[in-house]
């Protein structure tokens, strides 16, 4: 069984893909060790009797009720169930494990001062297929509270969860599952619940996609470049050398090589002297896509790897901290940054598109009428969708960071709205997916019916042979198909076949708007259409 460890060293976004899409867990003995060390910490101050925000104090603006011995245990329950106030349609299964494996990580560094059962029991949801219904909407990003203590009733045997398919009572999905309640001890509530575990988990996934992404809208704009005979010295290494940003440098790198075998590549090929700037400045564009996704995935990191509980245990001084860790502004920041990015490949994805658009209506085969009779044109039928979309996604690029209003009595009156920006964030880059897509199936109608070439008739008669490079280069992709249930009578259906591929046929109305796979060699020849392309990447 694939099994994260946890504790032994700081994890990653990967490591938190492995849990979300089913890996296991455990925790290392160095971890157990410094739970241990930082529970210690706590019951010494509940001994000697000082006062502590949340342990032995209410919170909120009860901060200064002191509570008695004896009412400890049940106000962290009565924490729990009192914070569980989202509201919405449930996380998705990868999000909710991605956050037990955020807060079980943050644990495992001591400094939340939990009991180590509270760890063992969120290990045990995961490692047994226990994930608790956590509705998606309730936090503003100064800890995702409600989200968590929607998580925090599972574990003590209330609140809703998934087994097995099943939605279940919490108490039941325990049973079922041979895990005992956790009895909750002073501060293991307050652990519970005061965590980003939300806005970090779904951050490393959305991370995660715009990486891939960013490589697919290299491939896009390359296919594009080439569907229109365009200058291909824009991906040049001295190109990137000239403004060593990284990302820049990686977007030249990535769409030169999708160019791989391409005529436009040849010494003589032509070519015309300028391309539109949506063609010409897509590695700047696309690099800064990059830079931004680096920036996010180190917020992530840090955020994941760190001790953000209020108040802080510090092992090595035997102390016990008030704090602001709990506040993720530079994880939410982040991601508004990232989103701004995204609308900027969108928009060039979309202004390509149009282009590619105008290419085909120029071609010989429109102008004179000779376009094959019965045939239908992928991409075609979805310029104006593409233009939908980005409209769409545009609006999508508005900061969501500084709109949330004072709370409890003016007490919490700052917060980031990091699971608001993260969640923005995923949505543009579904409608990043869909404008590329459209991209790849117009710029494959446009290379079979190319335009009159600008002022070079030395290729007239021959066919442009597509590069090599770019079919290679799909199938590493694996993405799933755009999100939007698209009506039109007669249209591509994405199939979900291993290695996934475009099947050009007629799709019911309206289209099943499930997720499946898309985009792997998305120009493969279908059986209905053996003109488009070959499989091997060589025009039929």
């Amino acid at each position: 069984m694939n099994v994260v460890t946890i504790g032994m060293r700081p994890l990653t976004v990967e490591d938190l893909g492995k849990v979300a899409r089913g890996a296991a867990v455990e925790l290392h003995p160095s971890a157990i060790d410094r739970i241990r060390a930082g529970r210690a910490v706590v019951e010494a101050a509940l001994a000697a009797g000082e006062p502590i925000y949340g342990l032995n104090t209410g919170v909120g603006r009860l901060k200064d009720v002191r509570l008695a011995e004896k009412e400890l245990r049940h106000s962290q329950e009565t924490l729990v169930r009192t914070h569980a106030g989202g509201l919405g349609a449930p996380e998705s299964t990868e999000v909710v494990r991605a956050a037990l494996a955020v807060r079980v990580n943050g644990i495992s560094r001591g400094g939340s001062g939990a009991s180590l059962a509270v760890a063992e029991t969120l290990m045990a949801l995961l490692n047994s297929g226990v994930h608790p219904v956590v509705p998606r909407d309730g936090s503003v990003g100064a800890a995702d509270l409600p989200q968590m203590a929607a998580i925090g009733l599972v574990a003590m045997g209330e609140g809703r969860a998934e087994y097995k398919g099943q939605i279940l009572p919490g108490g039941e999905a325990l049973r079922r599952a041979g895990i005992a309640p956790l009895a909750v001890e002073a501060k293991d509530g307050l652990a519970l619940v005061s965590a980003n575990g939300i806005s970090v988990g779904r951050g490393a996934l959305v991370a995660m996609r715009a990486m891939d992404l960013a490589e697919t809208a290299d491939v896009a704009a390359a296919l594009s470049l080439e569907a229109i005979r365009g200058n291909p010295s824009l991906t040049l290494p001295v190109v990137g050398a000239a403004k060593p940003y990284p990302g820049q440098t990686a977007a030249c790198g990535s769409m030169r090589a999708a160019l791989a075998g391409s005529y436009l590549l040849e010494p003589e090929a032509p070519a015309s002297i300028q391309d539109p700037l949506s063609f010409r400045v897509a590695p700047q564009v696309h690099g800064a896509l990059r830079e931004f996704i680096s920036f996010a995935r180190r917020a992530v990191e840090i955020e994941l790897n760190s001790m953000s509980d209020n108040p802080l245990v510090s092992i090595e001084d035997g102390t016990i901290i008030h704090n602001g860790n709990f506040h993720p502004i530079v994880l939410a920041l982040a991601f508004d940054a990232l989103r701004i990015a995204v609308v900027h490949v969108g928009q060039l994805s979309e202004r390509r598109t149009g282009h590619l658009w105008d290419s085909f209506f120029a071609s010989a085969a429109v102008v004179q009428g000779q376009l094959p009779a019965g045939r239908e044109f992928p991409g075609l039928a979805l310029r104006y969708a593409a233009a939908s979309q980005f409209a769409e996604l545009k609006q999508l690029g508005a900061p969501a960071t500084l709109d949330v209003p004072p709370l409890d009595m003016e007490i919490e009156d700052h917060a980031t709205s990091a699971p608001l920006t993260v969640g923005k964030t995923a949505s543009a880059l579904e409608l990043l997916e869909n404008l590329l897509t459209i991209e790849f199936l117009l710029a494959g109608t446009c290379s079979r019916f190319p335009a009159p070439y600008r002022g070079w008739e030395r290729r007239a008669a021959r066919r442009c042979a597509p590069s090599t490079g770019l079919w290679p280069a799909l199938g590493k992709i694996g993405h799933r198909r755009p999100s939007t249930s698209w009506c039109a009578p007669s249209y591509p259906r994405i199939t979900g076949s291993s290695p996934p591929t475009v099947a050009f046929e007629s799709v019911p109305t309206p289209w099943n708007s499930r997720a499946e796979p898309i985009t792997r060699q998305i120009a493969r020849r279908s059986a209905r259409y053996p003109w488009f392309r070959s499989s091997g990447g060589t025009a039929s």
